[in-house]
């Protein structure tokens, strides 16, 4: 039995890895595949990466390109989730703040720098012409938990984070969702450490083999979303509504949604300059 360790965020996105934990289907193949929760993001992950202390992750994909481009020595081997993520601007409820015009200059909450939720924050100045030096500040709130404590409490003005996992937090009167910024590219892919591909790329395959085994079929799966909206604590509309707009996937990142990434990762200043696709993208 061969060990593998792999990091993702602790939501709904990621409920295919648990039932294939649970079913067994990993030890199928001859792998102890072990899941570790990152509440923290990709900036988290990068980091577990670059230390060894994980052999994979399912991370958001700009954030991996940038830390690949700016040293990390992983490579995407697929797509995950190739639906653009819903990232909700939120404010705290008792804020003044009613648009996102209002936050011109203000603070944005953040998990880490390098995370989803720093470089959404630069997609979303530019999709408001606001000026990305002068209109962006940042305050470090670590993950969700740090922003519901810290946003009333005027530590950070707003918190860009996944719209639905964020929702209950909106109905029960914490946050004010006050806008939406998608991804203009597929939201979550797979990365694995070189060092790990080069030693086992048959486990690496057998694994992907497994988990899109799981998507393929996981929204026709029985209750599927009264079983998500019981773990994540989300309504039976908004998780019917979240089914609708996600679709899984088993391809490599095309060419072109590379190039546009980079391309927006170098006109953000968030990357010096744009690399080969062959040392980001593992194609078997």
């Amino acid at each position: 039995m061969k060990n593998f360790l792999i990091g993702g965020v602790p939501e709904h996105f990621n409920l295919p890895w648990y039932i294939a934990l649970r079913d067994k289907k990993f030890h199928e193949k001859g792998i102890n595949l072990r899941w570790k929760d990152f509440a923290g993001g990709t900036g988290q992950m990068c980091r577990a990466l670059r230390e060894k202390e994980i052999d994979m992750a399912v991370i958001l994909t700009e954030g991996m390109v940038r830390d690949i481009i700016k040293g990390n020595e992983s490579k995407i081997v697929q797509v995950f989730v190739k639906s653009p993520l819903l990232w909700g601007i939120h404010v705290a409820a008792n804020s003044d703040y009613e648009s996102v015009s209002d936050l011109k200059g203000t603070e944005a909450a953040i998990s880490r720098y390098g995370s989803g939720s720093h470089l959404m924050a630069f997609v979303n100045a530019e999709n408001h012409d606001w000026n990305l030096k002068n209109d962006l500040n940042f305050k470090v709130i670590k993950d969700l938990d740090g922003a519901l404590e810290g946003l009333p409490k005027g530590n950070g003005d707003y918190f860009m984070w996944e719209k639905f996992m964020t929702k209950p937090h909106v109905d029960n009167g914490t946050f004010r969702l006050v806008g939406m910024s998608p991804t203009p590219w597929p939201s979550f892919v797979i990365a694995v450490r070189n060092d790990v591909l080069e030693n086992d790329t048959k486990s690496i395959k057998a694994i992907l083999g497994v988990i899109n085994a799981v998507t393929e079929n996981f929204k026709t799966l029985p209750n599927i979303d009264e079983v998500i909206a019981k773990r994540y604590g989300q309504k039976i509309e908004d998780v019917r509504e979240w089914l609708s707009l996600t679709e899984w996937s088993d391809r490599q990142l095309t060419s072109k949604e590379l190039e546009n990434i980079q391309q927006k990762l170098l006109d953000l200043d968030l990357i010096e300059s744009k690399i080969q696709k062959d040392n980001i993208l593992q194609n078997f």
